[in-house]
């Protein structure tokens, strides 16, 4: 399996592990928020807004354009803190740390 189809089977698995802990939205941040230019949005999303409406997008983007995918991201750390209130944080982990490990990989 390519890297390619490996990373999107991994995405899939966290907007199903978003959506199975009731994080995934219908409706998406004021467009302000997309207008960010700190770290992960982090002054007008949350994390979870971050993951679906940012980062799930453009990796789905990068895979769709036969782009390189970046050789090294370090989401996991912020992930885990912002979230470490959330039950069963570990299934939404599980597939970050997963696309974090192919890519150091390729």
């Amino acid at each position: 399996m390519t890297i390619h189809l490996q990373t999107k089977k991994h995405l899939q698995q966290l907007q199903f592990a978003m959506q199975s802990l009731d994080l995934w939205q219908t409706v998406p941040p004021a467009e302000e928020a997309f207008l960010s230019t700190e770290p992960f949005a982090i002054d007008r999303m949350t994390a979870t807004e971050w993951l679906q409406w940012i980062f799930i997008p453009r990796m789905y983007a990068l895979l769709e354009s036969g782009t390189e995918l970046p050789a090294q991201i370090a989401i996991s750390p912020y992930i885990e803190e912002a979230l470490k209130e959330t039950d069963n944080l570990s299934l939404l982990l599980s597939p970050i740390i997963e696309i974090e490990q192919l890519l150091q990989k390729s």
